[in-house]
């Protein structure tokens, strides 16, 4: 199993914080937010880690995580994203470092607070398809919703203004060597971009897709009230109020 950490983007909604620097380097708490998902894929054993990024600031990354040390890694890999072509694009940047092995995908501004161990092993002996990981939430119309029906995903809707349910599909995917076929075939929204929604939608028709609902909070912190959120969690899990 290989990791994927997806930190591209220009990060328009904290403009203007991101003017000055790439989205995933802010702080939250005691650390910079890229630390967090890359903390997460080493807690659940996965050490062959690549970060994905662009824009101005891509360098910053490298100076401030050099090969990984801090992280008990002996490298770290990197690609660039040119552009802003969407979530979807960035992962197929990944392919030849994939090289067909499973993978654990991680949207760098994605903070949970349990840990994904059980789910990566779960997901080696599925060994095809895909994984998805989902969380009730107050505003799933933020969000890509999936539609259950028991131990089934029916489909999954993308930032619905009328959601069919509360399940937010977090951040974190797993997919198997497949995903990069799929990719290929994608079709650039009404925004322009290659949508990861249309990837996971993709493996809901083969029938291959499966899900975990995530224990403990989650958050993303993409957007200022996000951002202000993920630093309160973090800080009391810390013992700070």
């Amino acid at each position: 199993m290989k990791g994927v950490v997806l930190a591209g983007g220009l990060g328009t909604r904290l403009f203007p914080l991101t003017k000055v620097t790439n989205k995933h380097l802010l702080p939250i708490y005691n650390k910079p937010m890229i630390y967090y998902p890359i903390e997460k894929l080493v807690e659940a054993g996965i050490t062959d880690i690549l970060l994905v990024t662009g824009g101005n600031s891509a360098g910053e990354f490298l100076r401030l995580m050099g090969n990984g040390k801090e992280f008990g890694l002996k490298h770290i890999n990197y690609t660039y994203q040119e552009g802003e072509g969407g979530i979807a694009e960035a992962l197929g940047l990944a392919e030849h470092f994939a090289g067909g092995d499973l993978i654990t995908v991680i949207l760098g501004d994605n903070i949970i607070e349990g840990n994904i161990h059980k789910a990566v092993e779960d997901f080696k002996r599925q060994k095809v398809g895909a994984k998805i990981f989902l969380k009730e939430v107050s505003d799933p119309e933020r969000f890509g919703v999936a539609v259950l029906d028991g131990d089934k995903v029916i489909r999954i809707d993308e930032k619905p203004k009328k959601p069919a349910t509360n399940y937010a599909v977090i951040g974190i995917y797993m997919y198997d060597g497949e995903v990069f076929d799929i990719v290929r075939t994608l079709k650039p929204s009404d925004r322009g971009e290659l949508e990861i929604t249309d990837v996971n939608n993709a493996y809901i028709e083969r029938g291959t897709m499966t899900y975990e609902i995530i224990d403990g909070w989650w958050t993303d912190a993409g957007t200022f009230a996000s951002l202000l959120r993920a630093n309160t969690l973090v800080a009391r899990r810390h013992g700070i109020e």
